[in-house]
């Protein structure tokens, strides 16, 4: 996790903002027919799993995920995949996804690209195969762009490549980019299919350059999500409580949320184990590195067929997960003006249901004000247990990019795996995948989390 996100608590913007653009003026293309627009009845209700957070027949997203919480369906964070494998129609796409390390090693996968037949999206069914399209092509997409270095990007995305990758992102209300959706909450397959979530039993679907490093840094970062999951409970449970009056619920929620937050932070320290800070410095990052904010490519992309004009998209970032945006908006945190345009900003790369459940949090009665009102010393320590542990979460992912981006640059050089010979990307020295300004983006957002706490 490179830049876990947070929101500035009730002032949430709305759930079905358009795809965010810069300088595009072409028009979009239609979705492909059976597809339909995000947000048409159309389009594919859930998103990675959280079906149970979209609107349904008038219900809010809170109400419907409780209810399927409650009737052990898959947590909110992640999604349970079924499909590692698209259509026959589609085994170009697969073919090129499958060899992606030794493509780009070789030097190959742009002219293996170029031979790409284009492909109509009509084929693709269902969530599972949409999800796992805009996975392929995303991860074909930043191979593509990254092949040859910053010093080697293109300025025009093919079009039998770019116009079904809008299309599909069209469908899901996803940007037409590698976002943390696709990166960890879909790319994840068990080895052993009635085996536990746990990193000896589990796979990426698709990968990029890292080798062994890429794979320990998609899963560890699985595993974070993963241990969220009784958070998000909590805050349910939670939100009940204070609807109810029911203090006893309440503070046992509370209890839970703290514990979930150090449970994540507890899988965080997996990083050290399984992602080799030269490779992720060198290798790995400049694959996550968007087009918006990178002097690297000042203009842009142009998506042909899509648009005449270039689009702006930020990369990979954990400020696009929504466990942590849910945190802050459900304990009040408030942060600087910069920091919340920027998270706000991030949500436009989630998937429209998990955008709606940050607003559904956003709508419910204020838990702050609540045990400000209550006068409950206990209710009050139990907040504040929450928010330390959030804190203390973000210090100790500041300890983590020190090591993989701070010290790792004192260190840097080329580093080589799977024949690959990284260098690292100069434009992202001081900068987070996702665009920010790293270090002081994750200390001012650590500082202002501390003062969430409810004074005595």
């Amino acid at each position: 996790m490179l830049e876990p996100g947070l929101a500035d608590s009730r002032s949430c913007p709305s759930p079905q903002k358009p795809l965010p653009r810069v300088g595009g003026t072409g028009s979009a293309p239609a979705a492909a027919p059976g597809l339909g627009r995000a947000g048409s009845p159309a389009a594919p209700a859930a998103a990675l799993g959280t079906g149970l957070l979209c609107r349904s027949a008038g219900r809010g997203a809170l109400q419907v995920l409780c209810a399927g919480l409650c009737a052990d369906s898959p947590p909110p964070c992640f999604s349970t995949p079924t499909k590692t494998e698209l259509p026959a129609p589609y085994g170009p796409w697969m073919e090129i996804a499958r060899e992606l390390p030794q493509l780009i090693a070789s030097h190959r996968l742009r002219s293996r690209v170029h031979q790409m037949p284009q492909l109509s999206t009509r084929h693709l069914r269902g969530r599972e195969e949409l999800y796992l399209a805009h996975l392929v092509l995303s991860f074909i997409t930043m191979g593509y762009l990254w092949q040859e270095g910053e010093e080697g990007t293109v300025k025009v995305l093919p079009r039998h490549l770019a116009v079904p990758f809008w299309e599909v992102s069209q469908a899901l209300g996803l940007p037409p980019i590698l976002s943390h959706a696709d990166f960890v909450l879909a790319n994840w397959k068990r080895k052993d299919p009635s085996g536990p979530l746990e990193i000896e039993n589990l796979d990426p679907i698709i990968l990029l350059p890292g080798g062994e490093s890429l794979r320990g840094f998609i899963l560890v970062t699985f595993l974070v999500e993963k241990a969220a999951v009784p958070g998000i409970k909590a805050i349910l449970q939670a939100i009940r409580a204070v609807r109810q009056l029911d203090e006893e619920t309440l503070h046992q929620a509370l209890q839970g949320l703290a514990t979930a937050i150090g449970a994540m932070g507890k899988a965080l320290q997996r990083m050290h184990d399984y992602v080799d800070p030269a490779v992720f410095y060198a290798v790995i990052r400049i694959f996550l590195s968007g087009w918006k904010d990178n002097p690297a490519m000042p203009d842009g992309l142009v998506y042909e067929g899509v648009s005449e004009e270039p689009m702006a998209y930020s990369g990979g970032s954990a400020a696009q997960s929504t466990v942590l945006h849910a945190f802050d908006e459900f304990l009040g945190i408030h942060h600087s003006q910069e920091s919340t345009a920027f998270l706000h900003r991030m949500r436009d790369y989630m998937p429209p249901p998990h955008r709606a459940f940050i607003e559904e949090i956003c709508r419910a009665p204020s838990l702050k004000q609540h045990v400000l009102c209550s006068g409950d010393t206990r209710l009050r320590a139990a907040f504040n247990r929450c928010v330390a542990a959030l804190a203390d979460f973000r210090s100790y992912h500041i300890t983590i990019v020190t090591k993989y981006i701070a010290v790792a640059k004192a260190k840097a050089g080329r580093a080589e795996v799977g024949g690959w010979a990284g260098r690292p990307p100069a434009a992202l020295e001081a900068k987070g995948t996702g665009g920010s300004h790293i270090f002081s983006f994750l200390k001012s957002v650590r500082d202002t989390t501390r003062d969430g706490l409810i004074s005595a």
